[in-house]
């Protein structure tokens, strides 16, 4: 019963997501899994760092998991823990002293400038000029999957925070859009004047093809999860050699493009909505890169060439 508290605490109290919540569980599970416990039976006075490391040990050799899973399921016991330190019903953390093993953080992938132009210049034609597509039924699904590749592109939110916008969410007048993030966390993001013209377009068509679309507060009426990602999976992949075409590279853009363009990491982190600003440093190390690229390639000793010689 310890495990089921601890997750209604943090989907209740700590209002995290859905998804967070069902990862917690399926962490804890395998947790008491190892031990060869039901999670119900879970017992803290029975357990020690040395089964904390010999799990961890279990999911590197016989898993075979990545550090970087190894981390995220250490890191769900050690904020059960906490939880259970908190309550009175152990008296010491024994995950503290635990190191998780270390994972290298991988570089952000993100679309190139051109590749952006291409997707956002001309939908129909980018689709038709690489092959047969899903044919798109109305004006009103044709304007939806163009402002959708141009907001997530220009505000940098995520997939499930597009999701999530309401009417209410856009103030045009003013030109920005609040963004719920996680943990129900508010920011306000700008929009520029061309997008601001997408947005009146799309809801002029949307209320006038979709029947009783003013019954509910969804900016995007019945937009699901996978439809999105189908949206920007098809566009993007119609202009771009990356593997990966999702929502999120297209977040990652955002902030590369901002970054390249002269940004400071500190506004970039408040209109990504990240906590932490190492979180958002990770773009730095792409700019630097390009940086370095452009560099090695222009400056007459770059290469160790001998500039004075003419």
């Amino acid at each position: 019963m310890l495990i089921q508290h601890f997750l209604n605490y943090i989907a209740v109290e700590k209002k995290y997501s859905d998804k967070t919540v069902e990862a917690y569980r399926d962490d804890l599970r395998d947790f008491c899994r190892f031990l060869g416990w039901e999670p119900e039976d879970f017992n803290p006075d029975d357990i020690d760092e040395t089964d904390v490391k010999s799990w961890m040990l279990d999911m590197i050799e016989e898993q075979h998991q990545s550090p970087r899973s190894v981390k995220r399921r250490l890191s769900a016991l050690r904020s059960f823990y906490k939880f259970l330190l908190r309550q009175g019903k152990v008296k010491r953390d024994i995950t503290a002293r635990i190191v998780p093993p270390k994972a290298d953080k991988p570089l952000p992938v993100f679309f190139r400038e051109e590749e952006m132009t291409r997707a956002l210049s001309n939908s129909e034609a980018v689709l038709q000029c690489n092959g047969p597509t899903t044919k798109r039924s109305n004006s009103e699904t044709v304007q939806r999957d163009d402002l959708i590749i141009s907001l997530l592109y220009q505000t940098g939110m995520r997939q499930a925070e597009l999701l999530n916008l309401t009417d209410a969410d856009f103030d045009l007048t003013q030109g920005q859009v609040r963004i719920f993030g996680k943990r129900r966390k508010e920011r306000i993001v700008p929009i520029g004047p061309g997008l601001i013209e997408q947005i009146k377009a799309y809801k002029e068509i949307r209320d006038t093809e979709i029947p009783g679309c003013r019954d509910t507060d969804r900016f995007f009426p019945k937009l699901t999860k996978y439809t999105l990602y189908t949206i920007v999976r098809t566009r993007m992949g119609a202009v771009s050699t990356l593997k990966k075409h999702s929502p999120h590279v297209l977040r990652h853009t955002f902030a590369t493009a901002m970054l390249d363009n002269g940004a400071d990491i500190r506004t970039i982190q408040t209109l990504l909505g990240h906590a932490s600003l190492s979180t958002t440093q990770v773009y730095t190390h792409t700019t630097f890169d390009q940086i370095k690229r452009v560099y090695n390639a222009t400056h007459p000793r770059a290469k160790g060439q001998n500039a004075d010689s003419k």
